[in-house]
């Protein structure tokens, strides 16, 4: 029996399976989205952390690695965006993602070069406007996952996003086996995201240190804090965590400043495009400067622990599944894995019921991705 299940996602972004590994920064490179890609994943490269020469060699080089379709991760609200759009549609990507809302315009311009557009979004308004703008997918976050993140859990906010919209809706944070995607399947998901548990493969280029760290963590261990860039951020705790929560701010402003020029450099981007990227950040949110140069703290602390291995010296963005981690499978492996247990799942439930019960979806219009789903055995 073949364990791939077909979703509107699946359908929309042409892969095998609704798993998405997620654009990680330092973490998403050609060698981890390639390898999902050919698990059956949608693959995710994270571009952030690139110069636009940088993710023009990464995007080649996981086509050399994969004939699967995979995508891009693009800040929406950086200076270069529109190359880095260009750039997207000259090579032929598939799926552009986005961390921050894309504007109308951006939207309509990548898909009238066909490619599939799919913002992360945090909360049910944010879904129901890109969608109204065209978007043709979302992944929505609950507070459960890594990096910055919301206060409302997904099994809260899902729902809601599934009720507000008529686009595909992935589930993200909290998501780590089968039985995950069979509940984000029954909510009315057309698939499920995963950051941290794609982090920890053996094809991810993470460093064993910083590995044996996130599988040494149990579930309290994984927290949300401010200090990094003032904005909720989660991830392990660790004594680096601790020490800049207790840093004074003058103390933090020097550091955030040293980074700055760090990224700069790092990035390709000059000092102008990198203001107008903090005006862009303060845009719509309740920002000082001091926190939009603090933000600069971000990309380097997680460069030294994702890249240089620097447990002592980097923050670890880690989602709560973090505490329930413990191996280190490749893609195929996981991907296969998560498969299996889906249709375990669901062998059980219909052994419990006599037959399979779909829950009430809010769009009868549409079929219920339950309802892809091959009969166990």
């Amino acid at each position: 029996m073949s364990m791939s299940v077909q979703t509107p996602f699946t359908k929309l972004v042409g892969v095998e399976h609704p798993i998405v590994q997620t654009g990680m920064g330092w973490v998403a490179g050609p060698r981890l989205v390639s390898a999902a890609a050919n698990a059956g994943a949608l693959g995710i490269l994270a571009s952030a952390t690139m110069t636009v020469d940088e993710l023009r060699a990464a995007v080649r080089e996981v086509r050399s690695r994969t004939d699967a379709p995979f995508g891009v991760n693009l800040r929406a609200d950086a200076g270069d965006a529109a190359e880095r759009v260009r750039l997207i549609i000259d090579e032929g990507v598939r799926v552009a993602s986005f961390a921050l809302a894309p504007s109308k315009e951006l939207i309509a311009q990548l898909k009238d070069a066909g490619v599939v557009v799919i913002p992360s979004i945090g909360a049910r308004r944010h879904a129901e406007k890109v969608a109204a703008w065209g978007a043709d997918a979302v992944i929505v976050q609950g507070g459960e996952g890594g990096g910055h993140t919301g206060d409302v859990a997904t099994t809260v906010l899902l729902p809601q996003v599934v009720d507000a919209v008529d686009i595909p809706v992935v589930a993200a944070g909290g998501f780590h086996d089968g039985r995950g995607l069979v509940a984000a399947l029954s909510y009315g998901a057309a698939g499920i995201a995963m950051g941290t548990r794609f982090l920890l493969t053996s094809d991810s280029t993470v460093p064993d240190a910083v590995k044996a760290r996130y599988l040494a963590a149990g579930v309290k261990d994984v927290t949300v804090t401010t200090a990094v860039d003032g904005l909720p951020h989660r991830m392990l705790r660790t004594e680096l965590v601790a020490s800049l929560e207790r840093a004074g701010r003058t103390r933090a402003l020097a550091r955030a400043v040293r980074h700055a020029a760090a990224f700069r450099r790092l990035s390709g981007l000059s000092w102008p495009q990198m203001v107008r990227d903090g005006l862009a950040m303060k845009h719509g949110k309740d920002l000082s400067w001091s926190q939009v140069l603090l933000a600069a703290n971000t990309p380097m602390l997680l460069k030294a622990s994702m890249v240089e291995g620097r447990t002592d010296l980097g923050v670890m963005a880690s989602g709560q599944v973090a505490g329930v981690i413990e191996d280190l499978p490749s893609c195929a492996e996981l991907v296969a894995r998560v498969m299996a247990e889906a249709h375990t799942v669901l062998a059980r439930l219909e052994r419990l019921h006599g037959e399979r019960a779909h829950p009430h979806h809010p769009h009868p219009e549409h079929p219920h991705p339950l309802d892809a789903l091959p009969p166990p055995g």
